[in-house]
């Protein structure tokens, strides 16, 4: 059964990226041709999600909102990953005061609830555009990272191949990405994969509220919240993207728990 989700969310998240890398070439309408005698209609044949209130075809808005979503859930991800690792190990292997810092302000990161914060955060910006959501992400999505990193390298730094590398003068840079990192991209890469469901949700619930991309850029998130004001007289606005957003989501939450499985596996078959 969980190979069967794990294929599932594999094809969803196929999907997914076919429509972010390809949306300007599948889409049956191009971006900015507006209508406004098809304006809500619902799906039809021809087209299949129907149109939004400007008589844009909704699928191709889809299409580019995947792009926009996953785009920054990439990004975001490789930032937080690079901070994250790179704060982690140093607390890991330095110990002390460097320590004492890291774990005193992951806590205070961590006490607060990362969506409030982020919204807080995103609040404060005048205007907002592509690289501002991002950056807003990143200043608490490294944290999670850090705190897995440094318990990964705690436990490593004590094993036998560490202290052999001690041992015949392994320069520090060599002792990092020869025997640490290897070690530590399977739980990274499963910690990651679960963290861009969460960017996504979280870039979602910014568009919904005017606080994440400008208004001209097309997003899941902003869809909803057009769609919101016509629940009732057209519901195809708000159905479709978040059917997007959903099966993203269950995607990347299957596709974790399967890395996760067989990587567990192949760690124990090693340790035996």
């Amino acid at each position: 059964m969980k190979k069967v989700f794990f294929n599932g969310g594999v094809f969803c998240l196929v999907l997914i990226g076919i429509a972010a890398l390809f949306g300007p070439w599948l889409a049956p309408i191009p971006l900015d041709e507006f209508n406004l005698k098809r304006a809500l209609v619902g799906p039809t044949m021809d087209h299949w999600f129907g149109f939004d209130e400007e008589g844009r075809d909704l699928l191709t808005l889809l299409c580019y909102g995947a792009r926009v979503s996953v785009g920054i859930s990439l990004v975001t991800a490789l930032i937080t990953v690079t901070i994250g690792t790179l704060l982690g190990i140093l607390a890991g292997l330095r110990g002390g005061r460097t320590e004492e810092i890291f774990i005193f302000v992951t806590d205070i990161l961590l006490a607060f609830p990362s969506i409030l914060l982020v919204i807080a955060i995103a609040a404060f910006q005048a205007q907002t555009s592509i690289w501002q959501v991002v950056v807003v992400l990143s200043v608490v999505g490294w944290v999670s990272y850090a705190r897995l990193v440094r318990g990964q390298v705690l436990t490593l730094k004590n094993r036998d191949f560490v202290a052999a590398a001690h041992l015949v003068g392994c320069p520090l840079p060599r002792l990092i990405f020869r025997h640490l990192l290897p070690n530590l991209a399977g739980p990274l890469l499963v910690q990651a994969t679960f963290g861009m469901a969460g960017i996504i949700i979280a870039e979602s619930t910014l568009s919904f509220l005017g606080l994440g991309v400008p208004p001209a850029v097309p997003s899941w998130g902003r869809l909803l919240d057009q769609g919101v004001h016509y629940l009732m007289v057209a519901p195809h606005l708000s159905i479709f993207p978040g059917i997007a957003i959903m099966v993203t989501i269950i995607g990347f939450n299957f596709l974790g728990d399967g890395l996760r499985d067989r990587l567990a596996i192949k760690e124990r078959f090693v340790d035996e």
